[in-house]
C-alpha cells in the first residue's frame, strides 16, 4: 500500500521529471549569476579591481522533492597590462561541474577564456571588452540506472530484462565555444559610480547533444545581455544591481537583483576591512532568492536560497536550492600591477 507520503513524493517526483525533459535545452545556470561571470559573458573576465581572481560557486537544488542537481562552477583569471598604455589582456579557466538524477547525468566543461580590453579615455575608466571562451565538454550517464518499458513484463519490472537501448552510449565528449562583447565605465561625482553591459553568443559552434552518437542533435546556442550599475550612496553604503536575459532556442530566462551594502570596519589606510551586503533576486516565473553577502579584505563569500514560485511550488512546498561562493581577488605588486593604476577595467 502507498502512503500519503511517499504518493507526494513519487507525485513530486514525476513532476520533477516532466520539468528536466522540458528543460533539456536549457544550460546550467546559477541565482548567483553575478559569482560566474564567465558562463554569462566570456568578456566579463577581467572586470574587478586587482590582478587575479578566484571564484567558486556550489548549487545543491530539488534535493527536498529528489537527488536531482549538484552544480559547481571555478573560474580563475589573471589581468596583465600592455605595454605603458592603459590596455589590459585577460587569461582565465572555466570549469564546470554538474551531476543530476538517479541515471547520474554528469556534465564537466574545462573552458579557457581570453580576453582584451581596449581602453577608450585617458581621463577615466572605460573600456570595451572581447572575449572568447572554448574547450571540451564531457557527458556521462550511469547506464546501469537505466530502467526502460522493455524491463516491464506482466511480473512488473524485471532488471534483468535488457533495456533494448543498444545504441546508447554511456558518456560522449564534445567542444564548445563563446564570444561575447562589453563595456565598462565609471561616471558621477569623484567617478565613485560604474556600470556594464554586455552582450554574449555562446556554443557558437553547434555542439553535438546526443548520448546517441546522432549528430543531427545539436546543443542551441544561447545570447544573454547583461547590465550593472553600482552607485555609491555615501561614503559607507552603495547599491549594485543586475540582470541578465538570456535566450536558447525556445526558452528564455530573466534574472535579476539588488544588493545593497555597507562597510563595517576600515584599516589604517582607511580601506573598508569588512562589507556586509543584502539583496534579493528573481528568477522571473520560477524564484525569489534573498541573497547575503561578506567581504572582508580579499575574500568574499555569499549564501543565497531559491524559493520556488514557479508552478512546481506545489510539489517543491516553496522549497529550492542552496547556493554558496566563495571568492578571492589579490594584487601581484609588480610594477604594472593594477593596484598601481589609476584606470583599469573594474566593477
Amino acid at each position: 500500500m502507498i502512503t500519503g507520503s511517499c504518493f507526494k513524493r513519487s507525485i513530486a517526483g514525476f513532476i520533477l521529471m516532466l520539468s528536466l525533459l522540458t528543460a533539456k535545452g536549457q544550460d546550467l545556470h546559477f541565482s548567483q549569476f553575478f559569482e560566474a561571470p564567465l558562463l554569462r559573458n566570456p568578456s566579463l573576465a577581467g572586470i574587478y579591481t586587482g590582478d587575479y581572481r578566484i571564484q567558486g560557486v556550489y548549487r545543491d537544488q530539488w534535493n527536498s522533492v529528489t537527488n536531482a542537481y549538484k552544480t559547481g562552477s571555478l573560474n580563475a583569471e589573471i589581468k596583465m597590462p600592455l605595454g605603458t598604455g592603459n590596455d589590459f589582456i585577460t587569461t582565465g579557466l572555466q570549469a564546470l561541474f554538474d551531476k543530476a538524477g538517479t541515471v547520474g547525468l554528469t556534465t564537466t566543461h574545462i573552458l579557457p577564456a581570453f580576453n582584451y580590453h581596449k581602453s577608450l579615455s585617458n581621463e577615466k575608466t572605460m573600456y570595451l571588452s572581447l572575449g572568447f571562451m572554448g574547450g571540451l565538454i564531457r557527458k556521462s550517464i550511469d547506464l546501469t540506472k537505466v530502467t526502460t518499458d522493455n524491463q516491464y513484463s506482466g511480473g512488473g519490472y524485471d532488471p534483468t530484462l535488457p533495456t533494448g537501448e543498444t545504441m546508447l552510449s554511456p558518456n560522449y565528449s564534445t567542444w564548445d565555444a563563446s564570444v561575447g562583447m562589453s563595456f565598462n565605465t565609471t561616471f558621477g561625482a569623484d567617478q565613485q559610480n560604474s556600470m556594464f553591459i554586455g552582450a554574449a553568443y555562446h556554443h557558437l559552434n553547434r555542439p553535438k547533444n546526443s548520448f546517441y552518437h546522432n549528430r543531427s542533435i545539436e546543443l542551441n546556442p544561447k545570447y544573454v545581455g547583461s547590465i550593472g550599475v553600482k552607485w555609491s550612496l555615501d561614503e559607507v553604503s552603495s547599491l549594485t544591481l543586475q540582470a541578465d536575459h538570456s535566450i536558447q532556442g525556445n526558452y528564455t530566462e530573466t534574472i535579476g537583483g539588488f544588493l545593497y551594502s555597507y562597510k563595517l570596519a576600515y584599516d589604517l589606510d582607511n580601506n573598508p576591512t569588512y562589507i556586509l551586503s543584502g539583496g534579493l533576486l528573481l528568477r522571473w516565473k520560477d524564484a525569489l532568492v534573498p541573497v547575503v553577502k561578506i567581504e572582508w579584505g580579499h575574500l568574499s563569500t555569499a549564501l543565497s536560497y531559491d524559493v520556488n514560485v514557479s508552478q512546481l511550488k506545489t510539489a517543491s512546498m516553496g522549497r529550492g536550492g542552496f547556493e554558496l561562493s566563495l571568492c578571492y581577488i589579490g594584487f601581484l605588486h609588480h610594477d604594472n600591477s593594477a593596484q598601481y593604476k589609476m584606470l583599469c577595467p573594474k566593477f
